[in-house]
């Protein structure tokens, strides 16, 4: 099983500067990942929003091993062009360690009717499954130069936890993140009916709180186990997560 951070680029964790420098010692600690939420806006308490594109690229230049990501994009507020270039450029900046994590958004952070995107689940639902359906299109020959990675970007898919429609997204690409579960019981069940899905490598991606035992999750089919922080966390609470390895 893999290690990684969950970090959101807010507040005290806005700096580009600050997240390559976190990513870079969490890269020596050992871990596997350092993955950013990405949001244009956040509710309340939340001030500062950083970009987490550009915030990834200043990581994919301080670091050389781990891998590093958006969890999650939602492609119904992106342009699929544009998305295609800004993946494909930072898999070469990366050379190779880009992961895709994609989703359906959320309706609850001003993020989406504010900015006249669209607001219904089943539309973003739609867009998300036309939208990786170009964004491959565009890395399979649609767009020079392809991605490093062949044969493709890893897709890794977000949703919440106990819909078995992302579910089923999710075993179309590369691996699932799902959201809100509590238990490493769930999580096993959810691997089960995963097994009947699809054949082959996967991942399964988990959220755990800082300090606790990612054990039973790896027990219970966890292959990336990611220390996840709340959105106004502090950047002392980050540090102390990465120096406890």
């Amino acid at each position: 099983m893999k290690r990684g951070l969950f970090v959101a680029p807010f507040d005290e964790l806005y700096e580009p500067r600050l997240l390559a420098e976190l990513a870079a010692e969490a890269e020596r600690k050992g871990f596997d990942g350092f993955f950013l939420w990405d949001h244009v806006n956040y509710r309340a308490p939340t001030r500062a929003v950083a970009d987490p594109w550009i915030a990834l690229s200043a990581i994919a230049y301080a670091t050389e091993r781990i891998r590093l990501g958006p969890l999650v994009t939602p492609l119904s507020r992106r342009r699929v062009q544009k998305l295609a270039r800004e993946t494909v450029t930072l898999d070469h900046l990366s050379r190779g360690r880009l992961v895709l994590g994609v989703g359906l958004g959320s309706d609850r952070n001003g993020e989406l009717e504010p900015f006249g995107e669209v607001t219904d689940p089943r539309e973003r639902a739609r867009l998300l499954d036309e939208g990786l359906r170009q964004l491959t299109s565009f890395w399979d020959g649609g767009f020079e130069p392809p991605p490093l990675q062949q044969p493709r970007i890893p897709i890794w898919v977000a949703g919440r936890w106990p819909k078995r429609a992302p579910m089923r997204r999710a075993a179309r690409w590369d691996g699932f993140f799902p959201i809100d579960m509590e238990e490493p019981e769930q999580l096993a069940e959810l691997v089960g009916e995963l097994r009947t899905m699809r054949d082959g490598p996967f991942e399964i991606v988990v959220e755990h709180a800082p300090g606790a035992d990612p054990g039973p999750w790896e027990a219970a089919g966890a292959t990336w186990c990611l220390v996840g922080f709340e959105r106004t966390a502090p950047e002392a609470d980050v540090r102390a997560a990465i120096a406890a390895g």
